[in-house]
């Protein structure tokens, strides 16, 4: 018998986003698609003054493995800075495409290993991240911080 495509874990993260909705007054929004499958999420940030992510929201339109990743993103996203977004984005875009065997000190990336070997649902698991990342660069360029 094979692994199910949608383990309860997966399961589990899709139906727990945190996060969810749209901030009021956002330093930078940022929306993603992922052509291939459809999937779709704007990212809302507010930096803090030191530049790390003070304040995230998150309207989420994905598949399982897209809505898990957000949760992911946003269980521990508060406090992260921009040049660790960034990372995360690389580093699981390296595992995704199995040019790397470790998804990255991200907690709890893991569990979204079934999906390496369907590249179609890809770019839906890295739209958080992606969406997040250049956010989070936007609202860092956009305030002068000390």
């Amino acid at each position: 018998m094979t692994e199910p495509l949608y383990t309860r874990d997966i399961l589990r993260l899709a139906a727990s986003i945190p996060h969810l909705g749209r901030l009021s007054e956002p330093e930078a929004s940022v929306a993603k698609r992922a052509p291939v499958c459809g999937s779709h999420i704007v990212v809302d940030l507010v930096l803090d003054g030191s530049g790390r992510v003070a304040a995230i929201g998150q309207e989420v339109k994905a598949c399982a493995f897209g809505q898990a990743s957000a949760a992911l993103l946003g269980a521990h996203v508060l406090g992260r800075t921009p040049t660790e977004l960034a990372d995360a984005r690389d580093t699981l875009s390296a595992w995704l495409a199995g040019t790397s065997d470790d998804p990255g000190a991200w907690p709890g990336l893991d569990v979204l290993a079934p999906a390496r070997r369907l590249s179609a649902r890809h770019g839906a698991i890295l739209l958080p991240f992606q969406a997040a990342a250049e956010a989070a660069a936007l609202a860092m360029r956009a305030t002068v911080r000390p």
